[in-house]
């Protein structure tokens, strides 16, 4: 059974940071791109950032480029996303997804999601 638990979320400052952890299993980890969605209250869902099987080669939206950086370690089925100088239209509840290639579009939520919140 396929479970992707995300983790990490929270109520964080302007400017502030947050590692943001999705755990896979049920599946093998290293054969599939990874992905993060969020999606803000009232908006649809937003591709964020994608990750190759490897770990090599990452893409990311523009709204979040050299802000967020996407990365895994294979070895603990695990996915992360460390998201510095957080602003408020970050607000958004996160997601991962998995995926045969790779997307650079929002995929259907798994999990339950982690909600961060960014406000002052």
């Amino acid at each position: 059974q396929v479970q992707l638990v995300e983790s990490g979320g929270g109520l964080v400052r302007p400017g502030g940071s947050l590692r943001l952890t999705c755990a896979a299993s049920g599946f093998t980890f290293s054969d599939f791109y990874m992905t993060w969605v969020r999606q803000a209250p009232g908006k649809g869902p937003e591709w964020v950032s994608s990750i190759d099987t490897g770990g090599g080669f990452t893409r990311s939206a523009n709204s979040v480029k050299g802000r967020f950086t996407i990365s895994r370690d294979n070895t603990k089925n695990t996915l992360y996303l460390k998201m510095n100088s957080l602003k408020p239209e970050d607000t958004a509840l996160y997601y991962c997804a998995r995926s045969a290639g790779l997307v650079t579009r929002p995929l259907s939520r798994l999990g339950q999601g982690t909600q961060v919140t960014v406000s002052s």
